[in-house]
């Protein structure tokens, strides 16, 4: 069953204590009870530091380890207030912001928890697109002069796919892809939209083997047409619209390339959730999909690519 808090208020009440959150993170991490993830035994008992040592193998085991919370050396009733705080920012959360509302440790700390909490928010195995839907590439950064539209130089170029519900839109998925060959753009929809469905594309010919990776595809070629990309793609060029707005008015556009992939889940988990009628459901589904995906240590976020500057604080 979901049990999540509806208003702000709410959210204060339940967790107003560490033990309460530790008590709602152990109930999303085993919903059926506790399970030994060496020997799958379900009888355990408690030890004074929080964990569950094993009845069978006498392991011991931490509701937070194999998560993004995993070797924090902050309070989890910290993360549970950084989680309700990024999901109630309709606009999206920035780490300067985050900092200066919560006070987490500094502009470091900061950025190294919203990373994580992006990591979050892609479901492991979730639903991939269906019926008609729209998939066009954009670039993040505009286009280099002299480079043709397709040209990416130091620009991104972002695949995006976008379900067609009738006069509107349904969900969409997004990546940065290296280019927009065949070989690419093929991989990105089988990723993206499930077998079967209806690819509304533009010209290029990239498109044209979809049908033989099983879609059906409806070409409407832009050149000699008459009519602009955004009228032929409309829902497509709304959203990639969209994306750049959000990244130049919540971020000013300090996103690099190396990171970009993680923007994107954010933007992708706040869109597809637009209509939800609780912030508390979005903040239950983050933290659900917080247990469930692995530790993000703050080298491998940065991993070969220059990231904030390191600082003593603790993460």
């Amino acid at each position: 069953m979901e049990d999540y808090p509806k208003t702000a208020a709410e959210f204060q009440r339940l967790f107003s204590t560490e033990e309460a959150c530790w008590d709602y993170l152990v109930g999303l991490r085993w919903p059926d009870g506790f399970r030994c993830p060496r020997c799958s035994a379900t009888r355990a008992w408690h030890t004074a530091d929080k964990l569950f040592r094993c009845a069978e193998c006498e392991r011991a085991v931490s509701a937070t380890a194999g998560t993004i919370f995993q070797d924090t050396r902050k309070p989890l009733r910290l993360w549970f207030q950084v989680m309700w705080w990024v999901i109630a920012q309709k606009n999206g959360a920035s780490a300067l912001g985050l900092n200066r509302i919560l006070g987490v440790g500094n502009y470091e700390t900061a950025w190294t928890w919203l990373h994580k909490l992006r990591r979050a928010m892609v479901r492991p195995g979730r639903d991939l697109l269906s019926g008609d839907v729209e998939v066009d590439e954009t670039f993040v950064g505009g286009v280099e002069k002299g480079g043709g539209r397709r040209h990416i130089g130091n620009k991104a170029l972002v695949a995006v796919a976008v379900e067609i519900r009738g006069a509107g839109i349904g969900r969409i998925r997004m990546k940065r892809i290296q280019d927009a060959s065949a070989d690419t753009l093929m991989q990105f929809v089988r990723e993206s939209v499930a077998k079967g469905s209806a690819i509304v594309s533009d010209g290029l010919q990239s498109y044209r083997s979809l049908p033989e990776a099983g879609y059906r595809h409806r070409r409407r070629v832009i050149e000699g047409s008459g009519k602009e990309a955004h009228n032929v793609l409309p829902r497509v060029h709304r959203v990639a619209s969209l994306l750049k707005r959000w990244l130049l008015g919540t971020h000013q556009g300090a996103v690099s390339r190396d990171h970009l992939d993680y923007y994107l889940d954010e933007f992708t988990f706040r869109f597809n959730r637009r209509t939800s009628g609780h912030r508390g459901k979005l903040f239950f589904r983050l933290l659900q999909q917080a247990t469930a995906v692995g530790p993000a240590p703050y080298h491998a976020l940065i991993k070969g690519i220059r990231g904030p500057k390191r600082s003593k604080h603790k993460r």
